[in-house]
């Protein structure tokens, strides 16, 4: 149950942090297209929360990343050798029984040929 809430919240980061990294404006107008000086938040306020947050979400993901791979090292026991099929000694064993010797091939009296098989 711990492992798959840490899953939903390691996914919920990284769509984050995805987020935040594309919403940052680089040399160019970044994803929100250009600047507002005017908008809440100054432009020099906005990139600096917004680096703020990529570090903080960064560092949230590479812990959460370890916390989930020594959670599952630990949840993930050695395999347990099943032994109900292993071979087991067989008793001493009996000369098998002799075939039955087949029948030799016989035709019904009707289907006979008239004639006698040359000597």
């Amino acid at each position: 149950m711990l492992f798959t809430i840490l899953i939903v919240v390691q996914a919920l980061v990284a769509a984050a942090l995805v987020t935040v990294i594309l919403m940052q404006q680089s040399e160019g107008s970044g994803i929100t297209g250009g600047s507002n000086p005017g908008g809440l938040m100054s432009a020099s306020g906005a990139a600096n929360f917004l680096t703020r947050a990529t570090g903080a979400l960064a560092v949230l993901f590479v812990v959460l990343s370890i916390a989930l791979a020594a959670l599952a090292s630990v949840q993930n026991t050695a395999p347990q050798i099943d032994t109900s099929l292993a071979h087991k000694p067989v008793a001493q064993q009996t000369a098998p029984a002799q075939p039955a010797q087949p029948k030799p091939y016989s035709v019904p009296l009707a289907d006979q040929p008239a004639t006698t098989p040359h000597q």
